[in-house]
């Protein structure tokens, strides 16, 4: 038998799919049990069948089963794997709209800024509830978190319980990938440092075998005929860029057309943010200005519901062509989950960008703040591979995000209503505002969220 592996959140379209094909993608994890758990049973039976289907076309021992409760579900996991949003849609859209009305528009609104603290706020709670019965019933197991705002959410469980906690997110290896097609490189030559956290990510290093990768980078940036040539590989659907360049094929300019606002801080500063630019804008806020049309300029949109509410449908819709489709896909997803407990069960070393507790890989953070960084991961653990420190501006908003990132955590331990406002006024989006609106709006977010929000009744 093989690892139990619990998935809370297991309805959701959009991670469960992808996520269990890289399980039944990965030979250690063939023959795992998978436990769907879901506050909401409507979905559970697609996804149940959804696994079915995949282990069958495969003819690989893979099970599952699905349940609403959550005790139940965590009962002798190996792992446990959250993603969840408290509230769905209904919360979120106060998280946007509210923040609107004072003059702050948010590109996401899920991971910094008034909308990532009050997502915070809800999911905290929840995450602890998970976290401490994992203590009960599965102590051993690690939490798998690919819930926003990570940052938030992981040091609160690190900060508040004993369990194991790791923060996996897609963006660092979406941008190695970009690099090494804007490079024309081998994904797998490419060596980089970073620190940060979660959506912040920044490179400070980058070589590729024995080659110094900024100067490359610089190379390519300052010769417009190279900028226009073709990629060797179009961009793969589900990453979503736009293209700007004319005709079919996808070129070098069109990578970077689409992370303008990166390479721009890469040209001023030296040092490459390695998330997407629609979430690098909210830690920046100058580039969501009404100078920049709410970051129009940059080629970041703003997120809406409806826009949410329509990836909910084409996830759905996804869904429905892969039970069509005629062979299972061996592509990898992207997404780190499978691949981090594959070298915990068998101790094959990987190095990934993960989020974990500040051990002096980040030595621009405190000890303790968890932090975005490669780190290595074996059968002894996960632990950070490097001490990699960023320029001396961009150091400095980190510092003030992780304040801000540790006031809304003390808030959604808590409920105490200052740590909110503390959180708002140190967070760069947040508190570019007047501070009588700031305190305003700050009540009227949590008043209007309040059924999600226990902690502070």
């Amino acid at each position: 038998m093989g690892p139990r592996i619990v998935v809370i959140g297991g309805g959701s379209f959009q991670w469960v799919p992808k996520l269990l094909v890289d399980v039944a993608n990965t030979r250690s994890l063939v023959d795992a049990e998978i436990v769907l758990q879901d506050i909401d049973p409507k979905p559970l039976p697609r996804m149940v069948e959804w696994v079915e289907h995949v282990a069958a076309k495969r003819s690989i021992p893979l099970s599952v089963r699905a349940t609403t409760d959550q005790r139940d579900a965590l009962d002798g996991a190996d792992y446990v794997v959250v993603t969840i949003s408290t509230g769905g849609f209904a919360s979120m859209r106060h998280d946007l709209e509210i923040p609107r009305r004072y003059g702050i528009e948010q590109s996401v609104g899920d991971s910094v800024g008034p909308g990532g603290i009050t997502r915070a706020l809800r999911n905290i709670p929840i995450f602890l509830g998970i976290a401490r019965d994992m203590a009960e019933l599965c102590p051993d197991a690690w939490m798998f978190n690919i819930t926003n705002p990570m940052t938030a959410i992981c040091r609160a469980v690190t900060r508040e319980t004993q369990i194991k906690t790791v923060g996996l997110c897609h963006e660092v290896t979406v941008m190695q990938f970009f690099l090494s097609l804007l490079l024309d490189v081998d994904f797998r030559e490419m060596r980089l440092e970073i620190t940060g956290v979660n959506h912040l990510p920044i490179i400070t290093d980058f070589t590729v075998g024995d080659r110094d990768g900024f100067a490359l980078l610089r190379e390519l940036m300052d010769d417009p005929a190279r900028t226009a040539e073709p990629l060797a590989m179009d961009i793969p659907d589900g990453i979503e860029l736009t293209k700007i360049s004319p005709g079919d094929r996808w070129t070098r300019g069109d990578i970077l057309g689409a992370n303008r606002l990166k390479f721009e801080l890469f040209s001023r500063f030296g040092a490459l943010p390695a998330a997407g630019d629609r979430h690098l804008a909210e830690f920046f806020p100058g580039f969501l200005t009404a100078e920049s049309d709410w970051g129009k300029r940059w080629g970041v949109e703003l997120t809406t519901i409806d826009a949410r509410e329509r990836w909910q449908g084409r996830h759905i819709a996804e869904l429905d062509d892969l039970f069509g489709a005629p062979e299972i896909s061996r592509m990898p997803s992207g997404e780190l989950v499978a691949a981090a407990i594959d070298s915990l069960i068998t101790g094959h070393r990987r190095e990934l960008p993960l989020n974990l507790p500040n051990a002096g890989q980040c030595p621009d953070l405190p000890a303790n703040v968890v932090v975005e960084s490669m780190c290595v991961v074996d059968g002894v653990g996960m632990r950070g591979r490097d001490e990699a420190s960023a320029p001396a501006v961009l150091a400095e908003q980190l510092r003030r995000v992780s304040v801000a990132q540790e006031h809304t955590v003390a808030a959604g331990v808590s409920g105490n209503r200052a740590d909110v406002l503390a959180a708002m006024m140190a967070d760069p989006l947040a508190g570019r505002i007047d501070f009588d609106a700031l305190d305003a709006m700050t009540s009227e977010m949590l008043d209007a969220t309040a059924e999600w929000l226990p902690q502070f009744t």
